[in-house]
């Protein structure tokens, strides 16, 4: 099957190349990392100006009505920058989200601001116990006194540093391993009892440990309807896997162009050792990898929009071979450059960090394969 991008694609990509390759070398991107906010307001302002942070969204908020594809080509792009603006926790995961669930009044009063780069975002819903199973969240949230007090522990919280709202899931009603009884809350990051544990991510970026130590909020920081946000954010998560496994494409299709690239030029026997067989059979796997996983982002892109059970599926099958293509091609990326692949100095070992910070964000490799097991077994 042919996949070609349309005008409005092929746009929107050239655009995204010309801004890395301008703006965002790795000296660039050295410097924002090692910065306080860890990465670039001007940036920011920069995506919105460009029209990526509305990508996604309807246009009546504002939005360009774009469909996962175009999300999908521009994290491609994003990716091969190791670009660490916040798009993926805001635009991704927290925008698509908040459009899904939210109310009319909520959609207007926020995706604008988002769209406009005025607002960051960030989601809080893994939890140490509960980290790809949605179903097993337990932070609980008690309607009292005409408002919601929230209590428990989320993990692994992306870009929450730098966020002005983070958006909670919490259980308001039943018990773990209960898909009804979730609830989506908006809490400002500075709210009393909103505990921040913030740390950089091996791979530069962002991200924070969040206790909530009962934190109230008024009755309008729920988000949409109480005890129904467990498919908006089944079905969010879904499209967060497919628009990461395209970011994916872009770290690893780096990484074997880079390696191609010094294999030429390192000499080792007086030749390249570009011309030993069996580093070319080490190439020639990293580029079969790097095909596969873009075939089945593909498949992801057409298939997840559909939702359901297929949905869920597709994004478990893409998550397992982004995370078995990533770990090869990063791990020979770093054994066919030697010591260098792992210097702080080269590019190479960033990329292998991104690839592997990647493979846990969402669930693992491992736990979605179980997940498939699981499937299957049950029928």
């Amino acid at each position: 099957m042919e996949f070609a991008f349309n005008e409005i694609q092929q746009m929107l990509q050239d655009s995204a190349a010309k801004f890395i390759q301008k703006e965002y070398d790795f000296e660039a991107r050295s410097a924002l990392i090692s910065s306080e906010l860890g990465y670039s307001d001007d940036h920011w302002k920069l995506f919105a100006d460009l029209g990526w942070l509305a990508l996604p969204f309807a246009e009546e908020y504002g939005g360009m009505g774009g469909e996962l594809v175009d999300l999908m080509v521009l994290q491609t792009e994003l990716g091969r920058g190791l670009v660490v603006e916040p798009f993926f926790s805001t635009t991704v995961l927290s925008g698509l989200l908040l459009q899904r669930h939210g109310s009319e009044e909520q959609k207007q009063q926020y995706l604008g601001r988002l769209i406009a780069g005025e607002l960051k975002l960030a989601f809080a819903y893994s939890e140490p116990e509960a980290q790809q199973r949605v179903e097993d969240i337990e932070t609980r949230a008690v309607f009292e006194q005409g408002g919601y007090v929230l209590t428990g522990h989320k993990s692994v919280v992306l870009s929450a540093p730098s966020a002005d709202l983070v958006l909670v899931a919490a259980r308001t009603a039943g018990k773990r391993g209960d898909r009804q009884g979730l609830s989506l809350f908006l809490v400002d990051r500075n709210a009393d009892g909103m505990r921040l544990q913030s740390y950089p991510n091996n791979d530069g970026s962002r991200a924070a440990d969040i206790r909530l130590e009962a934190v109230k909020v008024p009755a309008s920081a729920l988000l949409g309807e109480c005890d129904t946000a467990f498919e908006a954010i089944q079905s969010t998560l879904n499209e967060a896997v497919v628009a990461l496994a395209a970011e994916s494409i872009g770290v690893v299709e780096k990484l074997l162009n880079t390696t191609v690239e010094y294999c030429k030029v390192r000499e080792q026997f007086d030749q390249p050792i570009s011309r030993f067989q069996v580093l070319q059979h080490r190439m020639a796997e990293m580029f079969m990898e790097c095909e596969q996983l873009r075939s089945m982002v593909y498949f992801g892109a057409m298939t997840v929009p559909e939702g359901g059970a297929n949905a869920s599926r597709a994004a478990s099958l893409l998550k397992v071979k982004m995370g078995s293509a990533g770990r090869l091609v990063g791990q020979l990326a770093v054994q066919l450059h030697g010591g260098m692949g792992v210097t702080e100095e080269l590019d190479v070992g960033h990329y292998f960090k991104r690839i592997t910070m990647m493979n846990t964000l969402l669930g693992s490799h491992d736990e979605h394969l179980q997940r498939l097991i699981d499937e299957v077994q049950a029928a």
